[in-house]
């Protein structure tokens, strides 16, 4: 069976080394005429990124106002600090320039000025937005995708609640993409935003639809490039050709392109996102320490499904005799993927330590929203599998 399916991408990409130098005519084809620059810490500053971004616009005779400030597993207190600043300034485009936190904020900043209400109503289940601000990005992180994604996710500073929440109104106008400008990136950076990327993709990819030939060989393929090319980028950082590899799957792996025709699971997603919020782990750190042990804990009702990523993605020869020793050969060649470019297996790597008995609890309890919801479409999974997968991730 394949499933019926709706893909829309109306991102315009604009890849390559001279790609902002058209900043300042992209926002302006979007009449842009008061921008807010919004970014992270102080590496656009220091590498002269935003140097460039700020000459663009004057060049094209666009004011702006600027916030930095935003931090991996971006905070609301953040989000409603720049709503109350683009309403003040009257802005009329946001410019996010870094990686998947800057860019998920300033979503959340242009659902929020439009709006009445607590902006945090749409990750509460308690509106739906009618308008959101314009977004660009300067992409200086391939990991979430979020450049050409309708995907916001947002950590509440009160409890620690991170949540996620996805609507077309916020999908970016454009996004400038250089892979120079990653080449810079740390070694464990630039692994966990790998892992991000192939994460997003076999999220789609482990999917009860096994009849979507083709976007299951796009989905292989993205994975094979991504392995190969995080690896050879470890060793040579100023690698173009692999960087270029690396940041355009990071686009393709998240603007639901490996998702037409089969249905998304996001289990591994929505569990680690408890992990990060509460441990203010690497988001790619975090899924890594977690997905193994979702996947031992459901591939046996799923084995074909299993088997066929091991051999077209991780390369393990296809033992048709025993297809449980083939799936699970696959998912210790992931692990020792992860061990190879620096990302943990469990969560003791992670952290250090083991978490405790509470702490899954609490992980539990938010990630089902008080037992309310379940996780997951190719294997359904409720409190009780979560609570089984997170002890075995111990």
């Amino acid at each position: 069976m394949i499933n019926d399916f709706n893909f829309y991408a109306p991102t315009r990409i604009v890849f390559g080394k001279t790609a902002e130098q058209q900043i300042g005519a992209l926002v302006a084809s979007q009449h842009g005429s008061k921008v807010l620059i919004h970014y992270g810490g102080g590496s656009a500053e220091r590498s002269g990124l935003l140097n460039i971004v700020r000459e663009q616009l004057r060049q094209a005779g666009i004011s702006f106002v600027e916030l930095g400030g935003v931090v991996p597993n971006p905070m609301l207190s953040k989000v409603y600090e720049g709503i109350e600043l683009c309403r003040r300034e009257q802005v009329d485009f946001i410019l996010a320039v870094g990686g998947g936190s800057v860019i998920d904020s300033a979503k959340a900043i242009g659902y929020g000025v439009p709006y009445d209400g607590d902006v945090w109503d749409f990750w509460d289940s308690k509106g739906v937005p009618q308008a959101c601000l314009p977004i660009g990005v300067v992409l200086t992180i391939p990991a979430a995708g979020s450049e050409m994604s309708s995907s916001t996710v947002i950590t509440k500073d009160d409890g620690l609640v991170k949540r996620g929440f996805n609507c077309d109104l916020c999908r970016c106008r454009f996004a400038v993409m250089n892979p120079e400008r990653t080449y810079t990136l740390p070694p464990y950076q630039t692994a966990a935003g790998a892992t991000d990327i192939m994460m997003h993709t076999m999220e789609r990819y482990f999917s009860k639809y096994e009849d979507m030939t083709l976007t299951d060989a796009i989905a292989e393929a993205l994975l094979r490039t991504v392995k190969d090319s995080v690896l050879a980028v470890m060793e040579h950082p100023d690698d173009y050709r692999n960087r270029a590899q690396i940041m355009w799957a990071g686009s393709l792996a998240h603007n639901d392109l490996t998702e037409c025709g089969t249905e998304k699971d996001f289990a591994t997603h929505k569990m680690e996102h408890e992990l990060s919020a509460l441990f203010s782990v690497t988001h790619g750190a975090g899924l890594a320490a977690l997905w193994p042990s979702w996947a031992r804990y459901v591939k046996d009702k799923h084995l074909s499904r299993f088997v066929r990523f091991a051999v077209n993605v991780m390369g393990v020869e296809n033992d048709f005799a025993h297809p449980d020793e083939t799936a699970e050969k696959g998912i210790r060649a992931v692990e020792d993927f992860y061990h190879k470019i620096g990302m943990p297996t469990n969560i003791h790597e992670l952290l250090g330590r083991e978490i405790t008995d509470n702490e899954i609890e609490e992980m539990v309890e938010k990630c089902s929203r008080g037992g309310t919801l379940t996780l997951g479409a190719m294997e359904k999974i409720g409190t009780d599998d979560m609570r089984a997968i997170y002890r075995m991730a111990k």
